[in-house]
């Protein structure tokens, strides 16, 4: 038995990341992807049996149920842990959307990890060996971009849930954690860069680095190392944390008084 588990939205980005460090790790892992365009680089991956893919909504329990099934199969045993990485990254601001255009782009946010959340903790508590959940929110969870409140919304919520599900499921091994990156160049960040041409990808480039203290963006690669650390048997007593993954954005403060050291 190896330990089995299902990524959402595993096909690009911060998810395919965690994804191939998985597997190479020797796990079973199954992603789920909307657009089966996206999961091509699964066929023939070298991980053989262990890589499989279920194209489908995220937030319908049936798929998250079929990828859980076919985790467990390539595992040869039961669940062992689940990744709400799916996200719609879709501004949309009050007075022009409208209550009812914002809760709907809410809903496409929150319903993944909702979705993922049930069906991997009924799966844990079946197997009576617990199981461990994270969810991937963003800083933007606590530091609201104007024009972004589905979205900041939605992963806001997206933390309480996790802290909920931690104190609920945790007497009963069920560990939940979530990570909240900054930016991070990822297949969607490196689009946004082209169509800004060389100078305003450029001028992107220099506020990025002083947005993070870093001085860059993540790579996807650097996000995924911390989810799989959260996920692995040595963080079995880090349960209901949020954990930055963004090189200091959230706690940097801009201020005019300032200076360089």
């Amino acid at each position: 038995m190896i330990p089995s588990l299902v990524v959402t939205g595993g096909g690009r980005g911060i998810g395919r990341a965690v994804v191939e460090r998985l597997l190479a790790d020797g796990a079973a892992v199954v992603a789920i992807e909307l657009d089966p365009g996206a999961l091509a680089w699964l066929d023939g991956h070298p991980a053989g049996r262990r890589a499989a893919a279920v194209v489908g909504d995220a937030s319908d329990e049936a798929v998250a149920g079929r990828a859980a099934d076919l985790a467990e199969e390539r595992g040869g045993g039961p669940l062992t842990g689940w990744v709400n990485n799916a996200a719609l990254f879709r501004d949309a601001s009050l007075h022009e959307a409208g209550a009812r255009g914002v809760m709907d782009l809410v809903a496409a946010n929150l319903g993944p990890p909702l979705a993922g959340c049930a069906v991997a903790v009924r799966r844990f508590l079946a197997s009576g060996e617990g199981g461990a959940i994270v969810n991937v929110t963003s800083h933007q969870a606590r530091q609201a971009v104007p024009g972004c409140t589905p979205y900041v919304t939605a992963k806001a919520a997206v933390e309480g849930l996790t802290r909920a599900l931690a104190v609920e499921y945790g007497p009963r091994g069920v560990r939940v954690n979530a990570v909240a990156p900054g930016s991070v160049r990822t297949e969607r960040y490196e689009s946004y860069l082209r169509d800004l041409g060389p100078d305003g990808a450029a001028r992107v480039e220099r506020e990025m680095a002083a947005l993070h203290p870093l001085g860059r963006v993540a790579r996807a690669e650097e996000v995924a190392a911390a989810i799989v650390h959260l996920l692995s048997p040595d963080a079995a007593f880090v349960n209901g944390a949020t954990v930055p993954v963004d090189g200091g954005r959230a706690v940097l403060a801009r201020d005019p008084e300032a200076y360089e050291t």
